[in-house]
């Protein structure tokens, strides 16, 4: 089942309390338990979308793509433009965490920084356009 998932920015040395004026909107098939599903993932890659927004840089819109290699054999990333690679964000081991409210993930920049984000929201998605929270 998709869902749309809000990281908000955690405590960080620039950011102490954290940030929610830094972080990600990110639609991704979820299981029961909040883990990433590859194979819903495939059946559905084109609604997995992503939306950077960084404090008062302009948004980014890109999608989550699932590939081959990385740790555990697939890595997630999220991709600005299908025609370069330059761009890529990398999650780190995503496929091990928890999308549910107040777990952390990882996510490397394109400038191969690493911030740590709190799962702020997790809404399902209505295929019909609309979303539910859970």
């Amino acid at each position: 089942m998709l869902h749309r998932v809000t990281l908000h920015l955690a405590r960080c040395s620039e950011f102490p309390e954290g940030s929610v004026r830094h972080g990600y909107e990110i639609v991704a098939p979820l299981d029961p338990n909040g883990y990433l599903e590859a194979a819903e993932w495939r059946e559905r890659r084109n609604l997995c979308r992503v939306r950077r927004f960084w404090g008062d840089e302009a948004e980014r819109s890109g999608f989550l793509v699932h590939r081959a290699g990385g740790a555990g054999g697939a890595s997630w990333i999220i991709d600005y433009d299908r025609r370069s690679t330059s761009d890529d964000e990398a999650g780190y081991r995503l496929s091990k965490h928890r999308f549910v409210p107040g777990e952390y993930v990882s996510i490397q920049d394109d400038e191969d920084r690493l911030h740590t984000f709190q799962v702020a929201t997790v809404q399902r998605v209505n295929l019909a356009g609309a979303t539910m929270s859970t």
